[in-house]
């Protein structure tokens, strides 16, 4: 009973994300022509489409799997389509064709992945896997620096980030690495002041994610998605331990690695200086930080109006400042939905890990949601000059192929494992599952068979 009704109101709630995406479709369209776009049939057809087949995939494959994800990453991927639509309608079909392909990708992900205990056997070939694709861009011939950032790759007319697939690989090696090795890293050899550390042997994966981060920093120019990748270690290692000590370690590993970068390398410098003095540089490298800051005062509480801003004049504006988009055409009440948003997928992500049914699903979902959260707030905070601008998508909004689909698969390993919250009274729970109920005090449990 309580599977059926979990189900529906999920139906329910993307009934609703579809018609709030339709009606601002509609609106941005009265705005540029004053006329209703003949497509809104078609449209709203395609949207609750999409989403419903969604809805039926975790019906069929996933019944007990959580209500709200779902809903909500529909409405974000709605709601940045139709600005993407709005920016360049050229750019919709595209975006449109990606989100077909991230719904499949979505759908074979639950059709395919019955556990998610099962990748934890596979962690060294996810270790491989995944450096292998943050190291791809360096590659010569297929490697391409776009916007001063060394992250895509160009095989024939395909282009891609690698590096989207990458943090969902290491997601996965994290967790399981740390499954083996929580024990070891949690206990406290020495003391230093207030800081309880474990033998400094075991501090080798912490030096070896520092080191791949100030890689990806240094080699790639890519301030993002180095911080990324290394806070998502830090913070798994934080609960799988439950040693607050790793994460002062672990931050005055990168602010030092930071510091050196920023002392060696132009553009970190650059990237530092635009974020304390944008307004000084507005004519240079600060135009765009200073267009995204003129349009969401423009924007004001209500917002100038769907189709009545001028989103044209921030460069970048579909990718790294929709943001700052939304913030000019719906203002303040725009942009906080959209971070309320955010918030509830990271608070429903931690429920999911609190109820996992093993050491390994609890670690991987907060390794995901700290990915999609954190990604979030380095965008948002980038764009409204909270902390220096990195050029990275916000997920589900952002155009983008790469960050679609790595988004959805993400989307459905969480919901993958929150089917795992529910065991049917009759039913005993899987062979190896013990209860997880508090992050840093994980209960050792054995190997999935």
């Amino acid at each position: 009973m309580r599977t059926t009704s979990r189900r529906t109101t999920e139906l329910g709630l993307i009934v609703l994300a579809a018609i709030i995406t339709v009606g601002l479709y509609t609106l941005a369209s009265l705005g540029r022509t004053a006329s209703i776009p003949t497509n809104i049939v078609p449209f709203l057809i395609g949207v609750l489409g999409l989403m419903v087949v969604c809805h039926l995939a975790v019906r069929r494959f996933a019944p007990t799997a959580d209500a709200v994800l779902l809903p909500i990453a529909g409405l974000l991927n709605g709601i940045g389509y139709v600005f993407i639509a709005r920016l360049d309608e050229s750019l919709a079909g595209l975006q449109m064709t990606w989100t077909f392909l991230a719904v499949a990708a979505f759908v074979g992900t639950l059709v395919l992945l019955r556990r998610v205990r099962d990748l934890e056997r596979y962690r060294f070939t996810f270790m491989l896997l995944g450096v292998a694709l943050l190291m791809l861009p360096l590659a010569p011939g297929i490697g391409q620096n776009i916007n001063g950032s060394r992250i895509w790759v160009a095989l024939g007319p395909l282009n891609f980030q690698p590096g989207e697939f990458a943090k969902l690989a290491l997601a996965i090696f994290f967790a399981s690495y740390l499954v083996e090795k929580r024990e070891v890293l949690g206990v406290a050899a020495r003391r230093i002041g207030p800081l309880a550390l474990p033998e400094l042997r075991h501090f080798g994966p912490v030096l070896l994610a520092w080191g791949i981060s100030l890689l990806v920093m240094l080699a790639e120019k890519d301030l993002g998605s180095s911080l990324l990748f290394f806070t998502l270690f830090i913070v798994v290692l934080w609960v799988a331990t439950d040693r607050a000590s790793y994460l002062f370690i672990g931050g005055a590993l990168f602010s030092a690695g930071a510091f050196a970068a920023w002392l060696i390398f132009a553009h970190v410098q650059q990237r530092v200086d635009i974020w304390l003095d944008a307004f000084g540089k507005a004519s240079g490298d600060g135009y765009q930080i200073v267009q995204a800051t003129f349009a969401l005062a423009w924007g004001g509480i209500a917002g100038t109006g769907l189709g009545l801003g001028n989103p044209t004049s921030i460069p970048a504006a579909k990718t790294d400042f929709i943001f700052a988009v939304i913030g000019e055409e719906l203002g303040l009440f725009g942009t906080v939905a959209v971070l309320a948003a955010f918030l509830l997928i990271v608070g429903v992500g931690l429920r999911i890990a609190l109820r996992a049914g093993s050491p390994f699903e609890t670690l991987l979902a907060v390794g995901l949601t700290t990915i999609i959260g954190f990604q979030a707030f380095i965008i948002m905070g980038g764009v409204t000059r909270l902390v220096p601008l990195t050029g990275i998508t916000l997920p589900f909004v952002s155009y983008g192929g790469s960050s679609l689909i790595s988004n959805y698969i993400l989307l459905a390993l969480l919901l993958r494992i929150s089917a795992g919250d529910l065991q049917p009274a009759h039913e005993p729970a899987p062979e190896g599952a013990e209860d997880a109920t508090t992050f840093g005090t994980l209960s050792p449990v054995e190997d999935a068979p």
